[in-house]
């Protein structure tokens, strides 16, 4: 939409600058318009806010969208039988239906803050009018709200201008909003680089002054945050961001060391650094055709060249060397952020598999045995990673997809066989090994497959 030259700006009253906009009703998700129609035939005020309507203006899809209402969460709950009140620091209501979800909140004022100097928000649940709903949320561009029964788009926060201008701002000080909230400043990221928004100079400031904040933030959130970055197709352009607030050192210190300094004078680190934003090029590239990787991956991703730039320091070492460096790098960092337990075991399993991809063929049954295990998609998906960021072993990966559709082919029964013989090859080694006689290089581990997986 085009802004008028002489379009009035929104005030400090409670009176907001109303557009008609006129949005085509077949854009908007008809869940959400049916809680909204519900809504206000039983007298509540209601819209459609937030980045929902952000992107209709843009002329993008949104992925979801969310409502905002004057009702409290309980009177919402009884008039949604398939409705359920989530959340403590900001208690609202979820509509279901089906496996899609409309997300009901009702209107904030700002939150009270005690006589501490600290602003961080910990509790959110003081209520207010649409107006000072608007002028509490973070960014201008997202503190718009939308009433699809007239068409009229109502901001109290000049967002529209904002929009216009491709410009991203906070709502407010800067400096008070990414103190009530230093997750914002990931949102911030997330916004400005998907959306090729600039950074209102006095907004980024902030974000830099205040990074290290995001130290104190729910971990879980902070988690969510850094994959939504990392599946956004725009993890190269993300990340450099956050590592030029600092952002980067407050939440991955160690991928941060491993980056190095961007003045350093040593081409070697340099081409260290460059390895790691060539990653995150080709995770962007896969996105964009829609190859969305597992959460193991991703994580994977991000500690992938701090583990291999230790490694690289011996290369003589066992797959349980490899295996124990990769959990002395991720579990600390896993643990704090608390990402998913299951991605970080297996975002280590398929990191110290990668070496398996450029050893020489191994025997039919080891060779089987890996390709049918429950870790070889995620492990190849990473390799093929590798191979499209460095250039080279493109023809290695297509040499093992080929192979994986060929092992498509055989059996359960034919498959648990195997694994049968697999064991009792291990187990006839072990015995050897007890009377003095090491087990040979075919008596090893199965590549990727554990030996006592029936």
């Amino acid at each position: 939409m085009t802004l008028p030259s002489d379009a009035p700006r929104p005030t400090q009253d409670h009176e907001p600058v109303v557009y008609n906009v006129g949005l085509d009703p077949r854009s908007i998700d008809q869940d959400a318009l049916r809680v909204l129609s519900r809504l206000q035939r039983n007298g509540h005020e209601a819209y459609l806010v937030g980045g929902c309507v952000r992107d209709l203006l843009l002329g993008r899809r949104p992925k979801d969208f969310d409502v905002a209402t004057q009702a409290h969460p309980r009177q919402v709950k009884r008039l949604f039988r398939n409705g359920r009140i989530i959340g403590r620091r900001f208690r609202l209501v979820h509509v279901v239906y089906g496996r899609q979800i409309v997300e009901t909140a009702t209107f904030r004022t700002e939150p009270v803050i005690d006589d501490s100097e600290d602003l961080l928000i910990t509790e959110d649940n003081q209520y207010g009018t649409a107006a000072e709903d608007a002028r509490r949320r973070d960014f201008t561009v997202n503190g718009l709200f939308y009433d699809p029964t007239c068409g009229e788009v109502h901001d109290w926060v000049d967002g529209i201008a904002d929009l216009e201008e491709g410009l991203l701002r906070t709502i407010g000080d800067p400096r008070v909003r990414f103190a009530e909230d230093p997750v914002r400043i990931l949102r911030a990221v997330k916004f400005a680089t998907r959306l090729g928004f600039r950074i209102e100079e006095k907004t980024w400031e902030a974000m830099s002054e205040l990074a290290p904040d995001l130290s104190r933030s729910a971990p879980p959130r902070v988690a969510e945050e850094i994959l939504r970055l990392m599946r956004s197709g725009t993890s190269l352009g993300a990340f450099r961001m956050l590592r030029a607030c600092g952002a980067l050192k407050a939440l991955l210190p160690q991928v941060d060391d491993y980056l190095g300094t961007r003045d350093d004078p040593d081409p070697r680190a340099h081409d260290r650094a460059d390895l790691f934003w060539r990653l995150l090029e080709a995770l962007d590239a896969d996105m964009h055709v829609g190859k969305e990787p597992s959460t193991g991956v991703l994580v994977a991703v991000l500690f992938l060249r701090v583990i291999e730039n230790q490694l690289e320091q011996d290369s003589e070492l066992s797959d349980l060397d490899r295996s124990r460096i990769a959990s002395e790098v991720i579990q600390p960092l896993a643990a704090r952020a608390r990402l998913p337990r299951r991605a970080v075991e297996q975002a280590m399993r398929i990191i110290a598999l990668q070496p398996r991809f450029l050893q020489p063929p191994t025997k039919h049954l080891r060779r089987i045995l890996f390709l049918r295990s429950d870790d070889f998609p995620e492990a190849l998906h990473l390799f093929r990673l590798r191979c499209a960021a460095w250039g080279q072993g493109w023809d290695v990966y297509e040499g093992w997809l080929e192979r994986s559709r060929g092992a498509e082919g055989v059996s359960e029964d034919e498959l648990s066989e195997l694994r049968r013989k697999n064991r009792r090859k291990r187990r006839r080694g072990k015995r050897r090994g007890r009377r003095g006689n090491p087990a040979g290089p075919d008596e090893g581990p199965v590549d990727g497959a554990p030996l006592d997986d029936d």
